[in-house]
């Protein structure tokens, strides 16, 4: 079996269909029910305006759309749509008129209609502000009772709700005057950052009224949202059709550790995989122990026995429930008759969202009498915000933790680019929480592991089909391209530890020696090596080099990871997109060596873990603009500028 095209490239999830349409001066893109992208001139000024549907444990329920209508003209545009949300127990049906004018102005609005009775956490519009040109900026928000308050974006991520009981929003970006106006119910205004998503969301019915609610057959829903700009701007009539690539060679960073996890297989590495595995050089190995689990210790001599075999350190993440002193004891007890090196151990509470402070104060001085040079962290095995929320406080940590993904509320491609901003923005906020301690990310993966609304560990799955911690993408040139933006974003900000994905199977790093269990939804192949394993590889066979800081003028397009010994430059140049891309270096010399990864050479390194891509190797001249291959990783050698 051969995985046809969509899936070497994307995993099966194409990107959106967008049309660019105008409102007055503001340029801006549509498609799937969905404003983007509101430009004027070159800035970015409002990143979408969407409805949302959210079922009562916070899951989205995707519109089919019935009917769509779009005119569009010179500088305006309308549009109307017949939307159907639909799952076990929602059915409402939505009629939506999208008016942009040659004001300026977009409006969006939306009557509803409940064809079923259900519970429901929101129903209602949406508004995404980006964070870039928005952070710190100030906000004026018009409120209910008609009063005025002088407010702001925040600059780190704010735990809280950043407005409340809005009627209005007032604020200037880049220059432009921008104004909202909202009808239909409260909005009030989080930081999406939280979640790892790069945007402050507005949206309707506040959390302080209680949810979830119940919604009656026949209810009848209105909202109406008027988006205006107002400033010296002119229209955007020409797009630079090139990526401007830009390296600092001076701006040396170090090269966080970074590990791999256990599989969630039922079953042991075998011997291949693991000599697979050691040729990747991941730093450090992550197990899940869950000590309030009978049995554990039979799986902990398991995973010990691998760690050994991999020569990786091991990273334990130890789970407690209420009878801390006994498990932790066990614990020892077992772990101080083996000589297992550790790189970190993480602290969670299986029913908490963040460790509590009294389980740590208990545990962390029992590991420091059988390992006194053990890091020791305690935080959160779900999102950023679990640890914003309930942060941990003086108890001996020398670390702290979370996990990221970027699906918590969309999971096009798309948003999963949009949001590899945002995994910056999370440990610069984390420095902040940290102060001297350090900052651990375990594990990042593409796919959200378990919905923290209603769990905080991952649950077994006991389905047939495909469980929602499988993601195609993890096979694809899309994927791995992913995780080259995460990686530079994450090295860039100063992360001392992260781990990613799994060794094996679908939701590893490559399949391993046993056939897919979904092959119609995950059409792998027994041995194939993912794209993934080579972006790992060019990473850690060079931690003998520093990470340098790179740019991208167009990162929703390219992207890069840059590494240099000081002279030369060894690049991971990644196109998201599903089109050639034209690319300009800034601050390369001369000639460089080209090597591609795309979908013509995908069956040749999914068989070798030491694939070079040397038989297709071209040179580029740096001086010169040249061209990427669709969904393609290009690893780049050659001299740098100083």
């Amino acid at each position: 079996m051969t995985p046809d095209i969509a899936y070497i490239l994307n995993g099966g999830h194409p990107m959106k269909i967008l049309t660019n349409l105008r409102a007055g001066n503001l340029s801006l893109s549509y498609g799937d029910c969905n404003i983007r992208y509101v430009l004027a001139g070159q800035n970015e000024i409002i990143r979408m305006i969407f409805s949302a549907v959210r079922d009562k444990e916070w899951l989205t329920i995707n519109p089919v759309i019935e009917e769509e209508n779009i005119q569009s003209f010179e500088d305006s545009f309308i549009i109307n749509l017949r939307c159907r949300y639909k799952s076990e127990e929602i059915d409402l049906i939505a009629y939506y008129i999208i008016e942009g004018t040659r004001d300026n102005s977009i409006s969006l609005t939306m009557e509803a209609e409940a064809l079923s009775t259900f519970e429901k956490n929101r129903i209602g519009i949406c508004v995404l502000h980006p964070i870039e040109g928005c952070a710190g900026s100030n906000c004026l928000i018009g409120h209910t009772d008609g009063s005025v308050e002088q407010s702001v974006f925040p600059a780190d991520i704010s735990p809280d709700q950043v407005f409340r009981d809005i009627k209005s929003m007032e604020w200037v970006i880049k220059g432009i005057n921008c104004r909202i106006d909202f009808e239909g119910d409260i909005f009030e205004t989080e930081d999406q950052r939280n979640w790892t998503d790069a945007s402050y969301k507005t949206y309707s019915t506040p959390l302080s009224i209680p949810w979830p609610a119940t919604v009656e057959k026949g209810t009848r829903i209105f909202q109406k949202v008027t988006f205006q700009a107002a400033g010296d701007f002119e229209p955007v009539n020409t797009l630079n059709d090139s990526t401007v690539i830009t390296i600092f060679p001076d701006e040396k960073l170090r090269i966080p550790s970074v590990g791999i996890c256990r599989s969630s297989r039922s079953y042991p590495l075998t011997p291949n995989e693991i000599k697979l595995l050691r040729s990747a050089k991941f730093d450090h190995y992550r197990i899940d122990l869950h000590l309030c689990q009978s049995g554990w210790q039979f799986k902990a001599e398991e995973f010990f026995q691998e760690a050994l075999d991999l020569g990786y350190r091991t990273e334990f993440a130890l789970f407690f429930d209420d009878n801390v002193h006994q498990q932790i004891n066990n614990f020892i007890d077992w772990y101080s008759r083996r000589h297992v090196p550790v790189a970190n151990f993480l602290l969670y509470h299986r029913s908490c969202p963040s460790t509590p402070d009294i389980l740590a104060s208990e545990v962390i001085p029992l590991l420091r009498k059988i390992n006194p040079d053990v890091k020791i962290a305690t935080g959160t095995n779900a999102n950023f915000a679990e640890l914003n929320r309930n942060r941990p406080g003086e108890t001996g940590n020398d670390c702290i933790c979370y996990s990221i993904h970027p699906q918590e509320h969309a999971s096009d491609n798309l948003t999963l680019i949009e949001n590899l901003e945002s995994q910056f923005h999370s440990v610069r906020s984390a420095r902040n929480i940290a102060g001297n301690k350090k900052i651990i990310i375990s594990p990042i993966n593409i796919q959200r592991r378990f919905n923290a609304n209603t769990s905080f560990i991952e649950l077994p799955w006991k389905g047939t089909q495909m469980p929602p911690q499988v993601d195609s993408r993890m096979m694809s040139l899309f994927g791995a391209s992913w995780t080259a933006g995460s990686l530079r974003c994450l090295c860039q900000a100063g992360a001392d530890s992260i781990t990613y994905y799994e060794t094996a199977g679908e939701r590893g790093i490559f399949q391993g020696d046993t056939d897919p269990s979904w092959p119609l939804q995950f059409p792998s192949e027994k041995g194939m090596i993912f794209p993934v394993f080579h972006v790992f590889r060019f990473l850690l066979n060079n931690k003998h080099l520093s990470l340098v800081r790179c740019t991208s003028s167009r990162p929703l397009i390219a992207d890069c990871l840059a590494l240099s010994d000081g002279k030369q430059g060894h690049l991971l140049l990644v196109n998201y997109t599903e089109n050639k891309q034209k690319i300009k270096l800034e601050c390369c010399s001369g000639l460089m060596r080209l090597r591609s990864l795309r979908s013509e050479s995908y069956a040749e390194a999914a068989d070798d873990n030491r694939w070079t891509g040397i038989k297709n190797e071209k040179i580029v001249k740096t001086q010169e603009t040249f061209e990427i291959e669709p969904f393609s990783l290009n690893f780049m050698e050659g001299w740098l500028k100083h």
